[in-house]
């Protein structure tokens, strides 16, 4: 079959030069990011914004890419819609397992004026219940010692220690589902300068340079499938390794605090805006939310995909009482939450996304914190509501238990502490005493704690219909 490839599309409009380090090259960021700045190139003909992508874990998104000269095809499928085009803006991929020196360099290249991330909740070395670096965590220890760096938060760092030595100002933007995702983002960098070298000089030079505005994004992005790359050899009668479907909604929501020049990415429709917390609260706590807790009961019910899930009627029942009682009255009342929940629900519910409910359901100990427990901790200050938030951490819990009494291995960066607890004679108590993920105000005890645990047993015993029914 013929590959597309810069040969085989030829008239796809390239950059010319690095602007964009992108750490975290999957499937997300080829949908939303670089299709902006994709767009963006072709309204105003600037081809200094060529991106340079960087996978983190494995180089399987490195060899989709570089026999494609990084061209890739997107594809939106929903009701009415289907549309593929060829995205041009990655001009190089680099393999941080084969070369991370390579991803250093890049970072420090004084042409680069954004490094973006998307590497999910986990690859930030967070303790969940601070939102702080884990110092302890062995890869950054590692890093600190003087290897290679090999986490994120170890090539970013040397990389601007680089940048320090030409004065290159640097914007770094957090395109991942955290709370005030650039601030902590900030917070963890100046958590690993302190215990680097040259501390106080680099840390100063940081402040004064390097710009960490906070991002929401948004777009529903399942796993490319077989068939899909087949449904587009037919269409175009090109072969695409690294294909990307996504629903036709899209959007993006930045902090306008960049340390230099950007994109002209708000001529395709991303919004710059003083403060983004309104809708990255709302994202984070309604769709999220809504997300972990469809892929947790709908995978114990059985459903393959968040589709699936979601036309289940006591799942969306619960979804919407989870955002209409307890969810609503801890968001900006400016915001309409019911109207976008509806919105949420019905863009789950687009059978042309084969979005699986254990790709949404891996990395929990990570997403409980900020798509559910700070809802509650808002909510318990409010003293308002919080039982169906308790279904939803009760959903992860029993998915937990029943993942390890299966025999099955967690993906989850607590993978061994998680089965731990899971395997002790009360599991869902060990569950709800783990620190890391619920602190010291959400655990076993608490109120909050009491609640997820009758959850947790009439959901062990009973149906979601049933266990609504009993906590109504």
């Amino acid at each position: 079959m013929t590959r597309l490839s810069g040969a085989t599309a030829p008239d796809v409009v390239r950059p010319t030069t690095r602007g964009i380090i992108h750490l975290g090259l999957g499937a997300f960021h080829r949908a939303h990011q670089a299709a902006f700045t994709h767009e963006a190139s072709l309204l105003t003909g600037d081809t200094s914004w060529g991106i340079v992508g960087v996978t983190q874990r494995s180089s399987r998104v490195a060899a989709q890419l570089l026999p494609q000269d990084g061209l890739f095809t997107l594809v939106e499928k929903g009701v009415g819609v289907e549309r593929a085009s060829v995205i041009g803006s990655i001009i190089e991929v680099i393999s941080a397992v084969e070369d991370p020196a390579a991803v250093v360099e890049s970072i420090g290249d004084p042409d680069v004026r954004i490094v973006s991330l998307t590497v999910t909740e986990k690859g930030y070395r967070l303790d969940p219940a601070t939102g702080r670096l884990r110092l302890d965590d062995s890869d950054i220890v590692a890093d600190l010692a003087g290897r290679a760096p090999r986490t994120v938060i170890g090539q970013l760092v040397a990389g601007i220690a680089l940048r320090r030595k030409t004065d290159s100002p640097l914007t770094v933007l957090c395109c991942d589902n955290l709370p005030h995702n650039g601030r902590l983002l900030a917070n963890v960098v100046a958590d690993y300068v302190a215990r680097g070298q040259d501390s106080d000089r680099l840390g100063r030079w940081i402040s004064e340079n390097v710009a960490f505005p906070s991002s929401m994004v948004d777009r529903i992005v399942p796993a490319t499938t077989e068939e899909d790359r087949s449904w587009l050899h037919e269409k175009t009668g090109l072969h695409d390794e690294a294909l990307v479907v996504s629903e036709p909604f899209r959007q993006w929501i930045v902090e306008d605090a960049f340390a230099t020049d950007r994109p002209a990415w708000d001529l395709v429709g991303v919004q710059f805006v003083a403060d983004v917390e309104p809708w990255e609260t709302m994202k984070l706590r309604v769709l999220n939310a809504t997300h972990s807790l469809l892929a947790y009961l709908g995978g114990r019910a059985g459903y393959v995909t968040i589709a699936e899930a979601v036309a289940d009627p006591a799942l969306a029942s619960l979804s919407r009482r989870m955002i209409v009682e307890n969810i609503s009255p801890t968001i900006d009342p400016g915001l309409n939450v019911s109207a976008y929940g509806e919105e949420v629900l019905r863009r789950f519910a687009n059978p042309n996304l084969p979005h699986t409910t254990g790709q949404v359901a891996m990395d929990g100990s990570q997403k409980l914190g900020p798509r559910i427990l700070g809802t509650v901790r808002d909510a318990r200050a409010m003293r308002g509501p919080t039982i169906w938030l308790a279904v939803a951490v009760a959903a992860w819990v029993r998915f937990v238990i029943d993942e390890t009494l299966d025999g099955r291995v967690l993906d989850d960066p607590m993978a061994g502490i998680l089965g731990a607890a899971a395997s002790s004679p009360d599991p869902v108590a060990a569950l709800l005493g783990i620190e890391r993920i619920f602190g010291t105000d959400l655990g076993a005890e608490s109120e909050f704690g009491l609640q997820v645990a009758r959850a947790a047993r009439l959901l062990e015993t009973g149906s979601v219909a049933e266990t609504e029914t009993e906590l109504s």
